[in-house]
């Protein structure tokens, strides 16, 4: 076990994989985890069972979506407890009830927008939803740099941004997450920040300082809190570094650092992480991280193995 964190927001680590798997079935690795208002715990993966729900301590509950996805990316689960899969590998957004009933696609299965034309989509990444009116934010960042607000009936409003570093412009918009006051967070990977918008995309501010952000989340249970999960931003030459990722970030809503998780380099050991691209909060604090360790690293070594890819940091 380790203990992660300081003041306020400390937690404990075992270092393992977490989630009691039905035997013969892996993660291969999670890209993205979201709580439903009961605490059971959905993890979005690519094993080939696509969705897979635990409860709080991890006991396997049940398993959907087996022949829906081309390739899973970003989940979120709205107030009103449905959820939305983010399928980069065919370009869709999916709304579907807690039990797998298809409620709505957005996007045309298999059929993208041309690269960098700002029209949605092409690779999207993660969708957020307001939970003041149920409005929908996509970052669309593998093949555009475009953020696209949609209706709560999946009709496209409005976009903004293009490629670029100055305010308003991303390199990989990865994530995205809404508050309680409707501001929309958006984990612009490449550039190494968070750039904070209006609902009508108008730029307010940027928290800099960050190690590749790829997941982010906010937590609008009383004073609302947002959790960034940052990649490794060193290379070969510097991987003994310090407080370079990967790591967890918990800031306020005014960009105060009120605790950091994971101050050294990538590894297995308790309190250490490989890359954290998916992140979510249940009702007692306890975050959960979905790592992408598989392509990042696992794919890569040398033999390749399986690397643990999903997280519970148990609030103390």
């Amino acid at each position: 076990m380790a203990l992660l964190g300081y003041g306020k927001y400390t937690y404990e680590a075992s270092g393992e994989d977490w989630g009691d798997l039905p035997d013969g079935w892996s993660y291969k690795e999670a890209t993205a985890v979201a709580v439903d208002s009961k605490d059971n715990v959905y993890v979005y993966n690519r094993g080939g069972h696509w969705i897979i729900i635990f409860d709080s301590n991890g006991k396997f509950l049940r398993s959907w979506g087996e022949k829906i996805f081309a390739n899973p990316h970003g989940v979120t689960i709205s107030p009103d407890d449905t959820i939305f899969c983010v399928d980069n590998g065919d370009h869709t957004i999916r709304k579907f009830t807690l039990d797998g009933k298809l409620l709505m696609t957005i996007g045309v299965p298999g059929k993208s927008s041309a690269p960098m034309s700002g029209q949605p989509f092409n690779k999207p990444t993660h969708i957020a939803v307001d939970p003041r009116n149920g409005d929908l934010y996509v970052s669309d960042g593998y093949g555009n740099a475009s953020i696209h607000k949609y209706s709560p009936d999946g009709k496209l409003l409005f976009s903004w941004g293009e490629s670029g570093t100055h305010p308003g412009e991303f390199n990989i918009p990865h994530n995205i997450a809404v508050d309680r006051d409707g501001w929309v967070y958006v984990a612009d990977r490449e550039n190494q920040r968070v750039q904070i918008f209006d609902s009508n995309g108008k730029f307010e501010t940027q928290w800099v300082n960050l190690a590749k952000p790829c997941a982010i989340y906010a937590d609008n249970r009383g004073n609302t809190l947002v959790y960034i999960g940052e990649y490794y931003c060193g290379d070969t030459t510097n991987t003994m570094g310090l407080r370079i990722g990967p790591r967890i970030s918990i800031m306020d809503t005014s960009g105060n650092l009120v605790s950091e998780l994971g101050v050294k380099s990538f590894g297995d050991d308790p309190g250490q992480f490989y890359a954290p691209h998916g992140i979510s909060v249940d009702s007692k604090g306890n975050i959960y991280v979905a790592e992408v360790s598989w392509g990042e690293f696992g794919s890569q070594m040398d033999p390749p193995r399986n690397l643990r890819s999903m997280q519970k940091l148990i609030k103390q």
